[in-house]
């Protein structure tokens, strides 16, 4: 009888513990990265018509920089990676058609979208007044 009690408590010991053990996987966040590296940016654009995005990073955690259309869709990607502390990138948007685009710096769990307007300015005819005295 001491040994069936014995087993018996052994059986109902691991399956409690392994019952636990899924409990708790189960309450993890599905699809966030392990690792989360805050991120600082600044944005301008140039006079040759570029976007200027400064990254600021922290190591661990890689960040996604994204160009979107009104509809939604990619035009640019790029990752920066877990090692890289900071990123500068330079994209030309004067082949764009005029528009609104967005910005998206993504990390994972925290993202930050800056709207870009592109619009072409019409040439404007310059009136002079020339005096003769």
């Amino acid at each position: 009888m001491k040994t069936f009690a014995k087993t018996l408590l052994v059986a109902l010991t691991v399956a409690f513990t392994s019952f636990n053990a899924a409990q708790a996987e189960s309450h993890k966040p599905i699809g966030q990265p392990k690792n989360v590296a805050t991120f600082q940016t600044s944005m301008y654009t140039t006079q040759e018509g570029k976007v200027q995005i400064a990254l600021n990073k922290q190591t661990g955690g890689t960040v996604v920089v994204r160009l979107l259309d009104q509809a939604g869709k990619e035009i640019f990607t790029q990752p920066v990676g877990k090692r890289l502390t900071k990123a500068r990138l330079r994209l030309d948007v004067s082949g764009l058609p005029d528009g609104v685009y967005q910005v998206e710096i993504t990390n994972g769990v925290e993202t930050t979208t800056q709207e870009l307007k592109l619009a072409t300015q019409k040439p404007v005819a310059v009136q002079r007044l020339v005096a003769v005295n």
